[in-house]
């Protein structure tokens, strides 16, 4: 890809299923992906190829050790983190987003360390009914990247 483009972050992903759906959302949409390790499964399994088809040859995928590496990686790149996070007061309709911004996605089964929550530059939610816990993740990263897509001009035609 040329320039700076929006990227997702999956912060140790657990589901392959779900990976390879958001690789393959990110494909048809022009977004780069960043995968956090550990991953609660091998990045060849084929699960992840099942749900991503044909469309993972396509992703733009940065894979990072751990989320020190990924932390150092866009500090030095000058990149606003965005964490998803049912934690956020902020709905993600509200904020105003960057073609350069890193969208991050918690893991499935735990969110994101503390440690995270302290680093991102912002955090959003999605609004829900009163008593439900949380989205899919990939559903929710649709949601998500194709407001800020929409927000930045991004939206391929």
């Amino acid at each position: 890809m040329n320039g700076i483009c929006m990227r997702l972050a999956l912060y140790q992903p657990d589901i392959p299923q779900n990976t390879g759906t958001i690789l393959r959302m990110a494909s048809c949409l022009g977004v780069g992906v960043e995968i956090i390790g550990p991953c609660g499964f091998n990045l060849s399994d084929r699960a992840l190829r099942r749900a991503g088809l044909d469309y993972l040859a396509a992703a733009e995928l940065q894979r990072h050790i751990n989320f020190a590496a990924f932390d150092d990686w866009r500090r030095r790149a000058g990149l606003r983190l965005v964490l998803a996070t049912t934690r956020a007061g902020q709905p993600y309709t509200e904020l105003r987003y960057r073609p350069s911004d890193v969208l991050m996605l918690g893991r499935e089964s735990a969110g994101v360390h503390e440690d995270v929550h302290r680093v991102a530059d912002e955090e959003v939610r999605i609004p829900m009914r009163e008593g439900m816990r949380s989205l899919n993740v990939a559903l929710a990263g649709a949601m998500i990247v194709g407001e800020a897509l929409r927000q930045t001009g991004g939206l391929v035609d």
